[in-house]
């Protein structure tokens, strides 16, 4: 049974990296060089001066360093530097490992166990974490519009992914009160999610799942408390760490613009920053990689943008927002491992000597 898993994992794993190798290839020498020449693109990068660069180290700096708040603040008592190891881990692995998903969750559990964190009070901080991040970025394309507002007339498709947004954040607001308003709501919840999900599953020919309503109410049970009192802190941090992300999108237009008259005013800028992160929901790459990259460049081009300039911006952003996390993340999984290696071994000499 375990080796048929094993194989199938493995399977859905060569997959999901030829899927996104394939992904990969269209985007950046098929669609992306529609919108502007790479060696022009790369002669705004290259011309930066050094001040320029600075500023764009200090803005990469500050996303890093806020990226760890939400995790904190999910899990009080937990310690920056773990949170930072944990974090940063994670995001490696589920950022540029295809379907990276499940093994980033297995050792977030692992890193977290060694920070003396298991359990309920484990599950919670990830449960949290990860729904709050789902909400803020579904409700940024409503900001988004907003802001465009202030600048200009939004695109009917601007307006469209709004809305989208907009309805999905009210709708898992309201499963998501419900569940912690009660256990009985919670329950109730529970049982039709099963019933529906049965119902398909039958109609698929696959096994019906078991076991929803008792793991919607572990999440209530170990949430509650964390979520009624600290809302406002896990609403602000995780709003801060998207702005952060974004302050390092608008330092990078700033920096490959070529000239005071064709600014795109911020309002704009941030409205396809919002926008084109929904790209990200569309699982066939690691983090949205490629997928939000020739959304945002056709947004920026679409609010004003020339095309070179929203091609660099573009690539200047996934470079500077993503390969520093990532090197950081390879970095921390080596030292967790490391301990992890001097911790088993510590064990096993204690257990010799008694």
């Amino acid at each position: 049974m375990n080796t048929h898993d094993g194989s199938n994992d493995t399977r859905k794993r060569v997959i999901a990296a030829i899927v996104t190798v394939v992904v990969l290839i269209i985007v950046f020498a098929g669609i992306l060089p529609k919108f502007g020449n790479y060696s022009e693109a790369w002669d705004a990068i290259k011309d930066m001066s050094a001040a320029q660069l600075g500023v764009l180290m200090a803005s990469v700096a500050f996303s890093i360093i806020v990226y760890v708040f939400p995790f904190q603040v999910a899990l009080p008592g937990l310690r920056y530097a773990p949170a930072f190891m944990i974090r940063q881990t994670s995001f490696t692995i589920s950022n540029a490992v295809p379907a990276g998903g499940a093994i980033g969750l297995g050792v977030q559990y692992g890193m977290l166990a060694q920070a003396g964190f298991a359990g309920a009070a484990a599950t919670a901080a990830i449960g949290i974490t990860s729904v709050f991040n789902l909400l803020v970025t579904l409700a940024l394309p409503v900001l988004g519009v907003l802001a465009l507002l202030l600048v200009e007339t939004p695109t009917a498709s601007a307006i469209l992914g709004a809305l989208a947004g907009l309805l999905a954040v009210v709708v898992m607001v309201g499963v998501f009160a419900a569940i912690l308003r009660s256990e009985r709501t919670a329950r109730r919840l529970g049982d039709w999610a099963e019933g529906v999900i049965g119902k398909v599953m039958t109609r698929l020919h696959r096994p019906a799942p078991t076991g929803v309503t008792a793991q919607i109410l572990a999440f209530r049970e170990s949430t509650v408390d964390v979520v009624t009192a600290r809302w406002a802190a896990r609403t602000g941090t995780n709003f801060l760490q998207q702005f952060a992300q974004f302050g390092v999108l608008l330092v990078s237009l700033r920096i490959t613009e070529s000239g005071e008259d064709t600014l795109i005013p911020v309002a704009a800028a941030f409205a396809a920053f919002a926008l084109a992160r929904l790209a990200g929901f569309i699982p066939l790459t690691p983090g949205g990689l490629g997928t939000v990259d020739a959304g945002l460049t056709a947004l920026l081009v679409t609010f004003g943008v020339s095309k070179t300039d929203a091609l660099a911006a573009t690539l200047l952003w996934r470079a500077a927002s993503w390969v520093p996390q990532v090197l950081i993340g390879v970095l921390t999984l080596i030292i967790w491992r490391a301990r992890s290696r001097h911790i088993k071994a510590e064990a096993s000499r204690r257990a010799a000597g008694t």
